[in-house]
This record gives structure tokens, C-alpha cells and sequence, in this order.
């Protein structure tokens, strides 16, 4: 029977093994953690290798992403579908073992790791989802829902600013079953962190509400156990076990040292670290016995058919809140989605009212809901100006649970947290901020495209239209930035019935994130045709036929900037200009149209000009370099909105003008 010290050494074994072979990764982490990771997930983490998706697993983060070696580690001994093929294929293409954990690639990885700090955001956002789900679908003597969080994270993620949102957050929502081991190594990519990283970290959680234990041997055993039990003894506080370790642990002359951080250890001392562990196998080669220690297979059956067996008696006692228990963890939209969706966007129709966008937004979040319990809205301090909340919204105050949340001032740490939720299943999680504070939140919601998750950005005040807060709050580039993002759709609604659709879209969709870009000032309300319907469901549509059908400019226009170009029609006609008017509120979802649809849209050899507040490079696609854009290509000004759209060439005649230019 293999010894605890060598489980731990089968890590660092494999580790080094797959970094040297591929001349590339992080060997430090993954040897100095090694400990850690036997007790956990060998003591505690309650999973099933051969069912990753099973609903109440426990949710592991290696928020330290780069030590990825770690977790393929340990995904590959416990037995989950990742075998030895794949670890000797570290970091090529197409590997199953990639540089980073990501999602979706690898069987076991819950979430894409590496850009330091989200990690743990995300961990935030398992167990947030956790506590509501538990708190909507458990009855007394029946917990479906119970099961905990584990994050390893770095010093890095203790540097990142995210990490610092996202857990005063989670000490502020009580996260009992949230624990975080913190890998205390002193060593960072530029060596000893002290002339860079002086916090007193411990004292830090302590004032975000957590329950800290200090100065623990990250290499003993025995003192990690005794850790990870009394954190499981308080359960209103997440824990943060600070763990001591020394990075390349086992290396002989590289363990300490920044040297074995990012880099391989090279050939000489991965032999030597070999003989100092007492590691004799070849590279890549683990000992039967070694592997019996590890394999979870059979404990994680049993712990899945007892959960099976629980669930099966709730579903005898509560068979309508077990439907909609799977209903909502399989990611499924009720039965009445479709019918309901038609009659809400009708009845947007009939009314045709001219308000901003914001406010439609609202209105379809307002309707939504009522069919949505799986909603969890939320604003970055915000809720008043971005209209996310609705009536009939509970708010997650403090310990209590509800089904909307005040992120406070922390847009990153709102999406990051939001990605967690989404990874989670059960929920659909929204979050609203002023559209110029989206670049706070970049990265999060970049990685949510990445991991194909439904997470919905609702993003206010979307143009210089914004008005008199001034030009840091008028978004220009930014619009444009969030639709360069690959699996990303945005959408800038021109009107009610637009927003509606948009909502209706984004929350149908499940291959990805949506932007919704909203209007702080009223729009022009447009009585469609309902056949208009699934035309605008494409991204691009044509909203008004030139006269006799045969047009000699086609404009485009989106989100506010909509209503010019259709009154800019009716004035070209005066002239003789024939105008066909294209509304395209989101150009991501128009390009995966087919051919044929697009052309009958954009009509090949027809001069065209396009009207958005924002950066006019983007449009180039769409209207060539014979054709025109009106838009701003520099920083706005502090005045009322009509003011500055005047100002800056936002006005019939300019548009008029502009489209005469091109013919």
C-alpha cells in the first residue's frame, strides 16, 4: 500500500515529467501544493471521476492556474477520463492538457484558469450559487443541495485586484462552505515578493468577515487535516487556510527559488529530484500500487447513488420543485418559453413606445422574471441607473438570500463571480454598470466567452448620448471592443421591440455571453411588422425598403442613432435619393448569417453609409472604403446628451449630407 508521501510525489513526479518534456509550464506550484492536494482531494472533495457532471459534486478551483500540472495531476490519478497519452501531451496542440485549465476542454476542470485573481472570483460564484440553490430547492430533512467549495490560489491572485472584490464580497454573503487555500510561498515570476507584496493578508479576510487560519504547514499532513476541519466547523464564514509551503518542494537545488516558478527544472535536476523524493520510476511511469491509492472511482459512485437515493425521496414528496430542480441545472427553459416570449414581444409591439432602451430593458426583465425563477439580476451600485431590478426582486442582503444582488463598486469582481454562477448551473445570472465601466470588467467577461457561458451584461448610458458626466463616461471605443471579442454578441437595440428580442436572444442563448449596450435617453418607438420578428432574431434587418425596392444608398443605423437614418430617408427622397434603412443591432449575430440573407440586407454594389456614436473604424467592414460613416473617433464632452449628438454631427442633415458624399 502506497505511503501519503508518495501519493504527494506521484504529483510532483508528473509534474516535473510533463513540463521538462514539453520545455514549458509552471513546475512550482503543482510540487510545492502537493500535500495540500492529497488531503483534499483525497480526504474531503466529494466527486465521481466518472461522472464530472454529477449536480452536488464539490466544486474544485486551481485559481493559480499556471501550476495546471496540479490539477491535470490529479484529475489523471483519480481516475477521471485524462490519461497518461494526454499528460505526456502538456501544452500541444490540441492536448487535453492545456497550458491552463479551461473548461470545457479537459473532464474534471470546472472553470478556465490562469489570468490570476478570477479563479477565486469564480470559487465565490460556486458557492454563492450553491447557498441560493440550496436555499430555493431544499425542505426540511431532505438537502439535495449541499455541497462545498475548494479554491487553491497563489500569491498572485492575492495581488489581483479582483480577488480583493470578490472576497469582501464573500465574507459579506457568509459563504460557509467556501474554502480557500492560500499556497504562502514568497515567490512570484520576479522572485522574492517581499520588496513587492507586503500585506498582512491574514489580517485582511479577517476584516472582510472570513475565518482565517494562519501559519499552517503547507507539508504537513497532519496539520492540513486538522485545518480543513476546523474550517468545516464554522459555517456563516468562508475559510482562508494560510498554508506555508516552499515552491519545487523535492527539487534539490531549484525549491525557493523563482527559478522552478515558470520555467522547466531541466534534465539534471529532474534526476536529481528524483533521488532526493525517492521517486525510481522513468518518467511518466506510476506504480499500480500508486495508483489504487488515488483512484476515487469507487467512493465516488457510492457517494453519487446515496445522493441518487436522497434525491429519489425528494422527488417522491416534491415531485414539482424535483422537475424544476432538473429543469434548471440542465440549463433547460420552460415548457411555455416560446409561447410566452410571443406574446411578450407582441405586446411590446402594440404599445411602440418611445422610451430608452434602459427602460425596455427593465420592462423585458420585468417580464421575464415571471417565468425565470432561475434569474439572479444584479448591479454594480447601480440598479437605479441601469433599471436591473424588478418588483417582485428579492434582495441578497448580507447572509440572506435572494435572487437580486448590489455588487457594490466592483464591476470586475460582479462578472467574475457572475461566470462562477453560470459554471455552476442552476441560474442565469445578469449584471448591470454604466457600458464605460466595462472595460473594468474586460477580462471577466472575455473569459466567459471563452467558456461559452449565458452570463448577460446589461450596459447603460452607451454613447456620448450619456450627457453631462463628461467623457470619462461616454463609452466611444468600447462597443466596438466587446464585439471583437470571439462568442461574444452584443447588441445596441434601437427601440422597445429590439430590447425585447435582444433579452429574449441572450437568455435562449447557450454557447456564450451577451452584451445588451442600452440608452440612458429616450428612443423612437416603431410599430414593426411581426413578420419583422425573426428578421430582427438575425442581427440585421431591413427596417424601411427604399421606394420601388430598388435602392441607390443603404444606411445602416443602431441603438439611438437608428431614428436618423429613417428620418434621413424621408429627406433624401425629396432629392431623389433612394434610401433603403438597415437596422443592425447586433453585427455578431447578422455575420453568422448565411450568404444569401446578408446580401439580401447589405445588397453587393450598393453604396452605404453607417450611423453609430462610436468609433467609425469598425464600420469599414460593412460599408468598404467607398462608402461613409457617421460616427466619433475622439473623446466626448460634459454637456447635455441632444447637446453634444448635435455637436458632433449626430443630426439629420449631417446624415443627409454624408450619403450625398458617397453617391
Amino acid at each position: 500500500m502506497a505511503s501519503r508521501v508518495d501519493l504527494a510525489n506521484a504529483i510532483r513526479a508528473l509534474s516535473m515529467d510533463a513540463v521538462q518534456q514539453a520545455n514549458s509550464g509552471h513546475p512550482g506550484a503543482p510540487m510545492g501544493m502537493a500535500e495540500i492536494a492529497e488531503v483534499v482531494w483525497n480526504q474531503h472533495l466529494r466527486h465521481n471521476p466518472t461522472n464530472p457532471d454529477w449536480a452536488n459534486r464539490d466544486r474544485f478551483v486551481l485559481s493559480n492556474g499556471h501550476g495546471s500540472m496540479l490539477i491535470y495531476s490529479l484529475l489523471h490519478l483519480t481516475g477521471y477520463d485524462l490519461p497518461i497519452e494526454e499528460i505526456k501531451q502538456f501544452r500541444q496542440l490540441h492536448s487535453q492538457a492545456p497550458g491552463h485549465p479551461e473548461y470545457g476542454y479537459t473532464k474534471g476542470v470546472e472553470t478556465t484558469t490562469g489570468p490570476l485573481g478570477q479563479g477565486i472570483a469564480n470559487g465565490v460564484g460556486f458557492a454563492l450559487a450553491e447557498k441560493l440553490l440550496a436555499n430555493q430547492f431544499n425542505q426540511p430533512g431532505h438537502e439535495i443541495v449541499d455541497h462545498s467549495t475548494y479554491v487553491f490560489l497563489g500569491d498572485g491572485c492575492m495581488m489581483e485586484g479582483v480577488s480583493h472584490e470578490a472576497c469582501a464580497l464573500a465574507g459579506t454573503w457568509g459563504l460557509g462552505k467556501l474554502t480557500a487555500f492560500w499556497d504562502d510561498n514568497g515567490i512570484s515570476i520576479d522572485g522574492h515578493i517581499e520588496g513587492w507584496y507586503t500585506d498582512d493578508t491574514a489580517k485582511r479576510f479577517e476584516a472582510y468577515g472570513w475565518h482565517v487560519i494562519p501559519n499552517v504547514d503547507g507539508h504537513d499532513v497532519d496539520a492540513i487535516e486538522a485545518a480543513v476541519q476546523a474550517a468545516k466547523k464554522v459555517t456563516d464564514k468562508p475559510t482562508l487556510i494560510c498554508t506555508k509551503t516552499i515552491i519545487g518542494k523535492g527539487s534539490p537545488n531549484k525549491c525557493g527559488s523563482h527559478d522552478c516558478h515558470g520555467s522547466a527544472l531541466g534534465l539534471d535536476e529532474v534526476k536529481a529530484t528524483r533521488e532526493a523524493i525517492g521517486w525510481p520510476h522513468e518518467p511518466f511511469v506510476v506504480p499500480q500500487e500508486i495508483y489504487d491509492g488515488w483512484n476515487a472511482k469507487a467512493k465516488g459512485a457510492k457517494l453519487e447513488a446515496e445522493w441518487n437515493a436522497k434525491f429519489d425521496a425528494y422527488a417522491k414528496a416534491f415531485p414539482e420543485l424535483a422537475a424544476e430542480f432538473k429543469r434548471r441545472t440542465s440549463g433547460q427553459l420552460p415548457a411555455n418559453w416560446k409561447s410566452y416570449t410571443e406574446d411578450f414581444i407582441k405586446q411590446v409591439n402594440e404599445k411602440a413606445e418611445g422610451i430608452a432602451t434602459r427602460k425596455a430593458s427593465q420592462n423585458a426583465i420585468t417580464a421575464l422574471a415571471e417565468i425565470l425563477p432561475e434569474f439572479l439580476g444584479g448591479s454594480a451600485d447601480l440598479t437605479g441607473s441601469n433599471l436591473t431590478g424588478w418588483s417582485k426582486a428579492k434582495h441578497v442582503h448580507a447572509k440572506e438570500p435572494g435572487n437580486y444582488i448590489s455588487y457594490g463598486v466592483r464591476e470586475f469582481g460582479m462578472f467574475a463571480i457572475m461566470n462562477g454562477v453560470a459554471l455552476h448551473h442552476g441560474f442565469i445570472p445578469f449584471g448591470g454598470t454604466f457600458h464605460m465601466f466595462s472595460d473594468y470588467a474586460k477580462n471577466a467577461l472575455r473569459m466567459a466567452a471563452l467558456m461559452k457561458q449565458r452570463t448577460i451584461a446589461v450596459l447603460t448610458h452607451d454613447s456620448i448620448g450619456q450627457g453631462e458626466d463628461g467623457p470619462t463616461h461616454q463609452p466611444i471605443e468600447n462597443t466596438a471592443g466587446l464585439r471583437y471579442i470571439p462568442r461574444m454578441d452584443v447588441w445596441r437595440p434601437a427601440d422597445s421591440v429590439e430590447t425585447a428580442i435582444s433579452w429574449v436572444a441572450a437568455v435562449e442563448r447557450t454557447d456564450g455571453p451577451t452584451s445588451l449596450v442600452l440608452s440612458r435617453q429616450n428612443v423612437a418607438g416603431y410599430k414593426h411588422n411581426e413578420a419583422d420578428f425573426a428578421s430582427i432574431r438575425k442581427g440585421g434587418y431591413v427596417l424601411a425598403e427604399a421606394e420601388g425596392g430598388k435602392a441607390d444608398v443603404i444606411i445602416i443605423g443602431t441603438g439611438s442613432e437608428l431614428d436618423l437614418a429613417v428620418k434621413a430617408q424621408g429627406e433624401l427622397a425629396k432629392d431623389g435619393i433612394k434610401a433603403r434603412i438597415v437596422s443592425m443591432p447586433s453585427t455578431n449575430v447578422y455575420d453568422r448569417q448565411d450568404q444569401a440573407y446578408k446580401d439580401s440586407v447589405l445588397t453587393p454594389g450598393v453604396k452605404r453609409v453607417a450611423v453609430e456614436a462610436g468609433v467609425t473604424d469598425f464600420w469599414r467592414k460593412y460599408v468598404g472604403l467607398e462608402g461613409a460613416v457617421v460616427g466619433i473617433d475622439t473623446f466626448g464632452e460634459s454637456a447635455p446628451g441632444g447637446v453634444l449628438l448635435k455637436h458632433f454631427g449626430f443630426t439629420v442633415e449631417n446624415v443627409v449630407k454624408t450619403v450625398k458624399s458617397v453617391l
